[in-house]
C-alpha cells in the first residue's frame, strides 16, 4: 500500500507542472511521453525478443492505442488551461466509466446493476459539476466549459487506449507493450507539433526540467508504481485509492495558484467520484 501512496500523491502533481509550464500543450504532452519513454527503454530491451512474436494485427492495435493516448493527453493538458484544475482532474478521472460501458459496447463484456448504477452517478455529478458553477457565475477558467469538454475526451481517448491494448497485452509484457505504445504516442504528438510550426528545441531550462518532472514524477512514480502495485494489491483497491488524485491536484491548485473551486465543482466532483469508485469496484467483483 505504501506504493500505491506514493503513485497517488506523484499523479496528483501532473495536473500543477502541466500548469506551470509556458510551452505549447501538445509540446508539454510530447516531452513528457518522450522522457518516459526514455525511463523504460532499459526495462523493454531486456524484453526485446517479444517483439519479434508480435503479429502484424497486433501492430496495429498498439498503433490504435498510441493513437488514442496521444489524444488522451493532448485534449486534457489543453483541458487545464481553460478550466479548474479540480473540473479537468475529475472529470479526466471518469475514464473507468467508459472503459466499462467500452468493454460492454465492444468486447461484450457482462454489465452489473451495479456497474450501470455508478456509470449513472458518474454521469450526474459530471453535469452538476459542468454546468452548476457555469450557471451560477463562480466557475474557474477562461472558458470553464470547453475545459470540461476536453477532459471527457481525454477521458474517452484514455478509455480507448485501455481497451485497445487489453488483448495485446495478454501477449506482450508490459515494458515492451508500453515502450512501444509511448513511442507510438511521442511520433504522433510531435508530428502534430512539427504540422503547427512549435519550435521543438527553443525553450529555457526551466521547461526542461517541467518536462523531465513530469516524466519523472506523474510518469515514473506514479502510472509506473500503479502497474507494479496491481501484482500485489487488489485491483479494486488501487483503482479507488487512484480516486484521491482529483483531491490531492485540487489541494496542491488551492496551495499553488489559489485556485479555490467552486460549490458545485465540489459538489458534482464528490458525485463523481463516489459514481466511479462503485464502477471499479463493481468490475473487480
Amino acid at each position: 500500500m505504501a506504493a500505491v501512496a506514493v503513485a497517488v500523491v506523484a499523479v496528483s502533481t501532473s495536473a500543477i507542472l502541466v500548469e506551470l509550464s509556458d510551452a505549447p500543450r501538445v509540446l508539454k504532452a510530447g516531452y513528457r511521453v518522450l522522457f518516459t519513454t526514455a525511463l523504460v527503454a532499459p526495462f523493454a530491451f531486456r524484453e526485446r525478443r517479444e517483439f519479434a512474436d508480435v503479429a502484424g494485427s497486433d501492430w496495429l492495435v498498439v498503433s490504435a492505442a498510441g493513437v488514442l493516448l496521444a489524444v488522451h493527453f493532448a485534449s486534457w493538458f489543453a483541458s487545464i488551461e481553460f478550466t479548474s484544475i479540480a473540473a479537468s482532474t475529475t472529470l479526466v478521472q471518469t475514464q473507468p466509466a467508459f472503459v466499462a460501458v467500452g468493454a460492454w459496447l465492444l468486447l461484450d463484456e457482462r454489465v452489473g446493476a451495479r456497474i450501470v448504477g455508478g456509470v449513472l452517478v458518474a454521469i450526474a455529478g459530471s453535469v452538476l459539476l459542468s454546468a452548476g458553477d457555469f450557471l451560477a457565475g463562480t466557475a474557474v477558467g477562461s472558458a470553464p466549459n470547453l475545459g470540461n469538454a476536453l477532459a471527457v475526451v481525454g477521458a474517452v481517448a484514455g478509455a480507448g487506449y485501455v481497451l485497445a491494448g487489453r488483448s495485446v497485452r495478454q501477449r506482450l509484457s508490459l515494458a515492451p507493450y508500453v515502450f512501444a505504445v509511448y513511442g507510438v504516442c511521442t511520433v504522433v504528438l510531435f508530428a502534430v507539433a512539427v504540422a503547427l510550426g512549435l519550435p521543438l528545441v527553443d525553450y529555457p531550462p526551466r521547461e526542461w526540467a517541467l518536462f523531465v518532472a513530469m516524466a519523472v514524477g506523474p510518469g515514473l512514480f506514479g502510472h509506473t508504481l500503479v502497474n507494479w502495485a496491481l501484482k500485489h494489491v487488489e485491483s479494486s483497491v488501487v483503482s479507488v485509492a487512484l480516486l484521491g488524485e482529483p483531491v490531492g491536484s485540487t489541494l496542491l491548485a488551492l496551495a499553488v495558484f489559489g485556485q479555490v473551486p467552486g460549490a458545485f465543482t465540489v459538489a458534482g466532483g464528490l458525485v463523481v467520484l463516489a459514481g466511479i469508485a462503485v464502477t471499479t469496484t463493481g468490475r473487480a467483483t
